[in-house]
């Protein structure tokens, strides 16, 4: 009950602070909170293997529901017509070798997803399994005769005695729950059931589904058939401790018929998303040396199908790759990779060349910038995939060899009719910190006077090792529509800048990525339209961290709303999801070994300096940072008598902290009522 007192409370001073844009008979002609919930982007997209037509997912929101409502589209690239393919909740399209079927996913209400085949010349659909736990990864045989996906299969789990009988018609409290697995929860997922992901195939006709792997091994990652259809191609962690050595996988066949394994790859770290040439001689793969960094790139490798002559392809990009896809002709593979902030596809050839292929990929998250996209190609080198900018969430595009670029959707065309957004500018700078060049972007106002000063929000991305690029955020186009400018930035710890830049921060996190930060901040105002006394900061996850710090080190913002933060490293690396590999890679001892280097690097450390009225956000299921550590710092805060409040999102984790539509809009207004109660005139 309070927390929705204080919540109301929030929204209705945004109601009565936030006055920047002119009110406006009609329709609005600013990006409004109502409009977040008709936000509609194309994710997985799949070309067909001739190149005529493109299967991709569209999300559509709908605002009866607060989520989206997803189904699969048919594009003809030719005439770029569109077509559903008429299954509500349908996903994960998947084309048969000759492309006169489509294998996908679906699930009819309250009911587990199923895979499904449509005949493309009839539009006849069937359900072709009958499965107890959701199907993932899919992928066909080369004959098209089977199907190979991956799926949960439970287990019995730690018991610890017995309990007495319950008497017949007794209410009795619900029993023990005994764990004993390492990994025994998730963020998104929660408390996890006891269990592994193993490996199937069924007929494409239909019929019982044959599991091939089995043990205490999560073997469900992606999956792909060998070019002669008799092996299955999957990468799994078969270790001699697989769960608290979670980075080291290896690429392994399965038999399709006994599934007998066969180990590809040894060496220490992760070998990942196998896939075999059209001629069967080789498989590429992606993956790195592990020395223990907190960054390294993911290099595409190429070695003989027996597992010997290993060889890596892009050694000299100094970028992350992956998703890699063979072309029809053997001779290269294409991966997707990020480059200071932006999101391409290139091609590498069998002799170490590279090329860029597309660039400007886009979907994903739609509340911030994250670089992210998705891309397949047909058999003649057509290449489809998500596109999108500042001004548009993910569409579908195609580009052929040596071709131009051509956007085939535009799903918010009518949405955005009319409308002014806010314009979104790149701002090189250069950090007080060694001189340091660091990208950065300015968000401004729809309604814009350059002759004016506006109010700033400097927002921080997560990670820390991500990055933001020039793409849609939900979060900034409405704090702009409220009239803030807004700056988003990759300080040193971001990706695609390389290994060095990255690893910048490798067990000196936080650091010198504050001062790249308040650089970005000089910078934005001596461009002459941010006001210096109407600063502000956010951010989350990393980002939440790095506001947290910044409070403790600078009284220079007006107001900070630190979202799902790490606050103390000691109890942060114990209650994580991710406990078994954080304090191995960011810190490289235990906080019971070094707890000096625990607490120097803690929010937690400053906060004796902070001045600065601080807002607190967390979801109530966030198992990635935990409620606790917000709640640390919203106590140490009120300890100090700093003004602040808690903000628990109910029910949300923390990836999924604005999957919500209604909770993304109460979180962006209470922001920007916090923000506007300190804002002054």
């Amino acid at each position: 009950m309070i927390r929705s007192v204080l919540l109301l409370a929030l929204l209705s001073a945004t109601a009565a602070t936030a006055q920047v844009v002119p009110e406006v008979v009609g329709p609005s002609r600013v990006f409004t909170p109502r409009d977040v919930f008709s936000l509609a982007q194309a994710t997985d997209p799949q070309i067909s293997p001739d190149g005529k037509r493109i299967a991709y997912t569209r999300a559509s929101g709908d605002i009866m529901i607060d989520a989206d409502r997803r189904e699969i589209w048919l594009i003809d690239v030719a005439s770029g017509r569109q077509t559903p393919l008429g299954v509500a909740g349908s996903s994960r399209p998947r084309w048969s070798p000759d492309g006169t079927r489509l294998a996908f996913t679906a699930h009819a209400d309250g009911q587990k997803p199923q895979i499904y085949v449509r005949w493309m010349e009839t539009g006849t659909s069937a359900a072709i399994t009958a499965l107890p736990e959701s199907p993932a990864d899919i992928a066909w045989s080369p004959d098209g005769r089977m199907i190979g996906f991956t799926m949960f299969v439970p287990g019995d789990g730690s018991k610890l005695g017995a309990s007495i009988a319950k008497p017949d018609g007794a209410k009795w409290a619900e029993p023990l729950k005994i764990i004993g697995q390492v990994h025994y929860r998730a963020d998104g997922a929660g408390y996890l059931r006891p269990g592994y992901n193993h490996v199937f195939a069924v007929s494409a006709d239909g019929g019982a589904a044959r599991q091939l792997t089995f043990g205490a091994y999560d073997d469900g990652r992606n999956v792909d058939w060998t070019a002669d259809g008799r092996h299955l191609l999957i990468a799994t962690n078969h270790g001699k401790d697989p769960e608290r050595d979670p980075l080291n996988s290896d690429v392994f066949t399965v038999d399709a018929d006994t599934g007998a394994l066969h180990q590809l790859t040894t060496r220490a770290g992760p070998d990942e998303q196998p896939v075999a040439s059209p001629d069967g001689r080789l498989i590429a793969y992606v993956g790195f040396d592990d020395k223990l960094l907190g960054y390294q790139n993911h290099v595409l490798s190429v070695m003989n199908a027996d597992g010997s002559g290993t060889r890596v392809l892009t050694a000299g990009l100094d970028r992350d790759v992956g998703d890699p896809i063979w072309s029809g002709d053997g001779r290269s593979i294409m991966v997707k990779y990020t480059d200071h902030g932006v999101t391409k596809v290139a091609r590498a050839g069998l002799d170490g060349s590279i090329s860029t292929v597309a660039s400007g990929l886009a979907d994903g998250e739609l509340d911030r910038p994250y670089s992210s996209g998705e891309f397949t190609v047909s058999k003649g080198g057509i290449v489809a995939f998500t596109i999108g900018d500042a001004t548009h969430p993910g569409d579908i595009a195609v580009v052929g060899r040596g071709g131009a670029v051509r956007r085939l959707t535009d799903l918010n065309r009518e949405l955005f009719a009319g409308k002014t957004l806010g314009t979104v500018a790149p701002m090189p700078v250069t950090s007080s910190a060694g001189k340091l060049p660091i990208d950065a972007w300015m968000v401004t106002p729809p309604v814009f006077d350059p002759t004016r000063r506006y109010p700033m929000i400097l927002e921080i991305h997560g990670g820390p090792f991500a990055s933001y690029g020039p793409i849609w955020s939900t979060d900034d186009q409405l704090y702009a529509a409220a009239g803030y400018v807004v700056v988003y930035a990759n300080p040193r710890g971001s990706t695609s800048y390389g290994e060095d830049f990255a690893d910048r921060i490798h067990h000196n996190y936080p650091s010198e990525d504050y001062d790249d930060l308040m650089s970005v901040v000089d910078a934005a105002i001596a461009g002459g339209h941010v006001d210096p006394n109407a600063l502000f900061v956010t951010g989350g996850s990393g980002g939440g961290l790095l506001t947290a710090w910044i409070v403790g080190k600078t009284d220079r913002f007006k107001a900070a709303v630190s979202q799902k933060p790490v606050i103390n490293w000691a109890s942060e690396v114990l209650t994580t999801d991710d406990y078994t590999a954080m304090a191995r890679y960011w810190f490289g001892k235990m906080p019971w070994e070094d707890p000096e280097q625990y607490w120097r690097r803690s929010p937690l450390s400053l906060v004796g300096n902070v001045k600065t009225p601080t807002a607190v956000m967390v979801g109530e299921e966030d198992h990635r940072t935990p409620p606790s550590e917000s709640e640390q710092f919203y106590a140490a805060l009120q300890l100090r008598s700093v003004p602040t409040v808690l903000i628990r999102v109910p029910s949300a984790s923390h990836g999924g902290l604005a999957d919500r539509p209604s909770q993304l809009v109460g979180e962006n207004a209470a922001i920007l009522a916090w923000f506007d109660r300190y804002r002054g005139k």
